[in-house]
């Protein structure tokens, strides 16, 4: 099992140091000129290449790049350009609300899905089925923001259990972090327990029909325990293998959940980036995504481990 481990951190180095090539080529390559952004309108050619070359941006691209990674490797991911603050900082700042409105969501969304997802399975074609499934295909026709405007009106505005918008900190109070943040995390559980417990029926149907399940329930064994100790932990792989996505999905930042509630992610900071042209700042993020992603499938891929011995030789 600790080869298979090395083996998958090493494999990541490469995809990151290609996806820096990437990010670093799309945006040098893209139309548009941080220096006329900086400058304004009314700047001067002089003007302009001043800041050019106080950017570097006139430096052959192979310099830019090996200064830009550089700068990288040492935990400097430079400074923005609008605001002229440090873009660790900046992300520092958002990447909080941002985490922990992904790890709720994520938390509802398991405690929810996968259960539905076995018992839709243990029900094949009955009503409980169908009922699991008609939520999945709801949950995915809907879109998020829709979804979240209901539960405004609903909860905040109608009954006005929680407030309508807004962030609060766990360091704030977990009774202020939790009723500012259930909304939100409901809104985006939404898609995520019709995947996960689309997905979740969709392995147990495969595992429930093995002859090991049979040969159990022959030996008398509880349901419960054919379920969800034999059958699930047989039927995991795909499951963590969405989980991990979605829980990078989250992390990495969702735009129309964070507009909807006010909450300031860095959803909103990319997008704010990117009609700004703030290229240091998109660059962080795009990497930082990248990372996540990377980080994320390898925790996945180790956690194959624990549920398939096979892995272990």
């Amino acid at each position: 099992m600790l080869s298979y481990i090395l083996k998958r951190v090493l494999a990541t180095v490469p995809v990151m140091i290609i996806v820096a090539v990437f990010v670093f080529l799309l945006l040098r390559l893209t139309p548009g000129d941080p220096a006329a952004i900086l400058a304004g309108d009314a700047a001067t050619p002089a003007q302009l290449e001043r800041i050019r070359d106080n950017l570097g941006l006139n430096d052959p691209l192979y310099v830019q790049f090996f200064t830009w990674t550089g700068q990288m490797l040492q935990g400097d991911l430079g400074t923005s350009l609008i605001s002229n603050t440090s873009v660790s900082d900046m992300i520092a700042s958002r990447l909080g609300p941002t985490i922990n409105i992904a790890v709720m969501t994520i938390i509802i969304s398991v405690l929810l899905a996968v259960p539905m997802g076995v018992i839709a399975a243990w029900r094949h074609r009955t009503w409980v089925d169908f009922a699991v499934m008609s939520f999945s295909v709801l949950g995915f026709s809907v879109p998020v923001f829709v979804i979240g405007y209901v539960l405004i009106q609903i909860f905040a505005i109608e009954l006005r259990w929680v407030p309508v918008q807004g962030y609060a900190a766990p360091s704030d109070g977990i009774w202020n972090f939790f009723i500012r943040a259930i909304l939100p995390s409901l809104t985006l559980a939404t898609i995520y327990v019709a995947l996960i417990a689309r997905m979740t029926r969709a392995s147990m149907l495969e595992v429930l029909g093995e002859d090991y399940i049979r040969t159990a329930r022959a030996k008398g064994v509880r349901e419960n325990t054919v379920l969800f100790r034999h059958a699930l932990r047989n039927a995991a792989v795909p499951i963590l293998t969405i989980i991990g996505t979605g829980f990078a999905l989250l992390i990495s930042g969702v735009v129309v959940t964070e507009s909807v509630f006010n909450i300031p992610g860095i959803g909103r900071l990319t997008v704010d980036a990117i009609l700004a042209r703030d290229y240091p700042v998109i660059q962080a993020m795009i990497l930082l995504t990248a990372g996540i992603y990377v980080l994320v499938n390898l925790l996945v891929d180790i956690s194959y481990s624990i549920f398939d011995p096979r892995i272990r030789y």
